[in-house]
């Protein structure tokens, strides 16, 4: 039996690039025509103790247990039904658990089957491709990004890459937090400071930022002057030609200062449509909310309560505040209308800090009540939230001076620090080599450092761990595809030349490193079901790390010509999947470190 052969009626394999699709497809054929089986049967195919073979299929025993049968007898009745094979071996351990055992020639032909990325892009694709809005970043104009904003904008930014690489339709949406209270303070500083914004200096955003808490202090110290920040704020919304002059340059300076971040970070947006886009959108939010009866008026504010939730039945989701002002639930609102309409996004994916789980569960409830009312259907709405970045006093990271750490003095610490690491090792490189390294080895560890975490839980920010070259950080990676690269310039060879031979996976280190491109598949649709980068973090780690120990067990350049073609084959996927999984996760690869 080849890979590409029909096995039971089923569809004609590609193979499945991941080959417990390939056994579970197998056993779900054989059980729903058997007569001890049926379609409720799950096989729960999952990769095995290598001891014991290379996939498990664990589902006999629970189905065992809830039809009274004996869980050994039922796995050798399937055992014995499943069709003769030379692509695995299968065996019973415990009380029904099937191992199954690929062979060599399995291995050999999924090496010769996928040797490009754009093979395995295929074969991992979706076959309901969506288009999916990802809201990510969301800086607030007129003050400078901050650490706080860069999980959103990383994990937001390799999300995005993941659903594209899986074939998705993808709209990458900066929320800007660009209209509200700030503006009216912010406008009144600058009209009592007399500040011309086209003459703030070499740095106007943090102009802007310092001018915005001298206009904060003003108003704390006397009510006059809240009263005439209040008028400004009106005057704006109102229209009033200057303040929109002055708010529209605001956003202008603004802008260009998170365009500077996001190009050193590769991070690009298609639409960067603040809460101001939404103004004008609002008044048909409240009135289809109360003509359905989904909203109510309580002490001058309009509310939606869910009495069926056991908290927001008496905690109130404030889309109008008393004094008629819009907030960010109203915009929120909106924007979902907005993107559905005109964008027809199937799914809108938020990413944001974790303390707004309450906001954004609100939110969705009351989208779902209101889409229900009018019969229609709402897009899939996900809040995708993450925890806080702690300093070593396991409080929120931020400078001596308690203020927080400027996002831009991040990224060029790290781009520093890695630029000596790059001289120590090798101090005559020419100096735009260096600067190349230093971003791609810098930006990156600060990068996988986030992504490779649990993105629900606090870390502890560490220059050292995430800079070390061993263990789990984006040097390790970058460093496993810098000797990759090395190994085909010895060999003389392209990592992307085909190449062919008879030689099968028979060794424990050229078997196990085989074994591992096959889960590659698995972790990204974990990745994608959970919407977690960590576990693409944590099998890329996994995988260079069995590459650098078949890299030490198993000599590349060896004279019989099949095994090292086989093994330089070995050396090429190795490279195809880490450099796939890191561009996912944004992290720029380096053929020399």
């Amino acid at each position: 039996m080849t890979l590409s052969s029909n096995m039971l009626g089923l569809r004609t394999m590609l193979i499945e690039f991941d080959s417990s699709d390939t056994i579970e497809g197998v056993i779900r054929t054989v059980t729903t025509t058997s007569e001890h089986f049926g379609e409720d049967f799950q096989p729960q195919v999952r990769p095995a103790d290598p001891r014991f073979g290379d996939f498990q299929a664990n589902g006999v025993l629970p189905f065992a247990k809830k039809a009274g049968i004996n869980p050994r007898e039922l796995a050798q009745k399937l055992m014995d039904a499943l069709p003769q094979t030379d692509l695995w071996e299968t065996s019973i351990a415990g009380p029904g658990f099937i191992n199954f055992k690929l062979s060599p020639s399995y291995f050999l032909q999924w090496l010769e089957k996928f040797a490009d990325t754009e093979s395995i892009q295929k074969a991992v694709q979706t076959e309901n491709p969506q288009k999916v809005v990802v809201d990510f970043s969301g800086p607030n104009t007129a003050k400078q990004m901050h650490v706080g904003h860069i999980r959103s904008t990383i994990i937001g930014e390799s999300l995005a890459r993941l659903l594209h690489f899986l074939g998705h339709e993808v709209i990458r949406d900066n929320h800007l937090g660009d209209w509200g209270t700030q503006f009216g303070i912010l406008l009144y500083a600058i009209k009592r400071e007399k500040i011309a914004l086209d003459q703030l200096g070499p740095d106007p955003i943090a102009k802007l930022e310092n001018l915005y808490r001298q206009g904060n202090k003003w108003i704390k110290e006397e009510e006059c002057n809240l009263a005439e920040a209040r008028e400004e704020l009106v005057k704006l919304q109102n229209g009033d030609s200057e303040n929109l002059a002055l708010w529209q340059k605001i956003k202008e300076i603004s802008m260009d200062s998170f365009l500077s971040i996001y190009e050193i970070l590769g991070v690009h947006f298609d639409h960067s449509l603040g809460e101001s886009f939404y103004k004008d959108k609002i008044d048909p939010i409240y009135e289809n909310l109360l003509s359905h009866q989904i909203c109510k008026e309580d002490e001058g504010a309009l509310v939606v309560f869910h009495p069926e939730h056991k908290r927001f039945s008496k905690q109130p989701f404030i889309i109008r505040k008393s004094d008629g002002a819009s907030n960010y639930a109203t915009t929120d609102l909106a924007t979902v209308e907005y993107r559905k309409n005109e964008w027809n996004s199937d799914q809108i994916i938020y990413v944001t800090d974790g303390r707004q789980r309450d906001h954004f569960e609100q939110l969705f409830l009351t989208v779902q009540k209101w889409y229900s009312a009018e019969k229609r259907k709402s897009p899939s709405l996900e809040h995708v939230w993450f925890g806080t970045i702690l300093g070593d006093d396991n409080k929120a990271i931020k400078t001596r001076d308690g203020e927080p750490i400027k996002l831009i003095d991040l990224l060029n610490e790290a781009i520093s620090r890695a630029r000596k690491m790059v001289i120590e090792k090798k101090p005559d490189l020419a100096e735009v080599e260096i600067e190349k390294r230093a971003k791609a080895i810098g930006l990156g560890a600060v990068r996988y450092a986030d992504l490779s975490q649990d993105r629900t839980l606090d870390y502890v920010f560490s220059w050292e761990k995430m800079l070390a070259m061993q263990g789990n950080t984006a040097p390790y990676l970058q460093y496993a595809v810098a000797r990759i690269h090395s190994i085909f310039r010895k060999a003389q060879v392209l990592p992307t030349q085909i190449l062919s031979t008879h030689y099968q996976p028979n060794t424990d280190s050229e078997r196990s490193l085989a074994r591992k491109f096959l889960f590659f598949p698995g972790v990204i649709k974990q990745t994608t079901k959970e919407l977690k980068p960590h576990f693409l973090g944590c099998y890329l780690f996994e995988l260079a790390t069995e590459f650098s120990s078949f890299y030490n067990q198993s000599k590349v350049m060896v004279e019989e010509e099949e095994i090292k073609t086989l093994r330089l084959i070995l050396c090429a996927r190795s490279l195809i999947i880490l450099q796939i999984g890191m561009d996912i996760l944004g992290i720029e690869t380096l053929e020399e470190m």
